[in-house]
């Protein structure tokens, strides 16, 4: 009899699309998923990435969510900054966001910094987008942080000066 699971790529006979949503299916007998408005994916067994055979993009998933893996800064910048305008349409506030630890390098000159005011000690928080950034933990502490990119914390009502428009400053 014939393991029907080794006919699949390593994340099953069909996932979504990570642009589109889609479900999109897998091809027999290949590492490979393809969407038919976006191409094909190439699945990576060894590091349990989806591939964009197009673009050479990477994904990765958490909890039935994919995830882009960035290697330039506007990237993640710009996710960041659709994830704003997102919440902003749905009536929320971005209070903070919290960047996955392995971009800390890749975003660090992109942030923006202030001085200590006279008789601070410690200067203030960088800031994206007017928001306060911390990084996460060690994703050894928390697995989810060597998937996923960022993370906001928001409160309900719209921003007092909607500070997402300077996109690329």
């Amino acid at each position: 009899m014939i393991n029907l699971a080794l006919q699949y790529p390593i994340f099953g006979p069909e996932i979504q699309c990570p642009h589109c949503r889609q479900t999109i299916q897998a091809l027999t007998l290949t590492d490979t998923y393809l969407c038919q408005r976006h191409g094909a994916f190439e699945a990576d067994s060894k590091t349990s990435e989806l591939v964009h055979l197009q673009s050479g993009r990477h994904w990765k998933q958490w909890d039935n969510e994919w995830y882009r893996q960035h290697t330039h800064p506007d990237g993640i910048r710009f996710e960041i900054h659709e994830a704003l305008d997102r919440l902003y349409t749905q009536g929320y506030r971005a209070t903070r966001v919290i960047i996955a630890g392995r971009y800390k390098e890749l975003i660090n000159t992109y942030l923006e910094r202030s001085a200590p005011w006279r008789g601070q000690s410690e200067p203030t928080k960088p800031r994206l987008y007017g928001l306060p950034v911390e990084f996460s933990s060690d994703a050894e502490q928390n697995p989810c942080w060597e998937v996923i990119n960022f993370d906001l914390e928001k409160e309900p009502g719209a921003p007092v000066r909607y500070p997402y428009f300077r996109l690329f400053e």
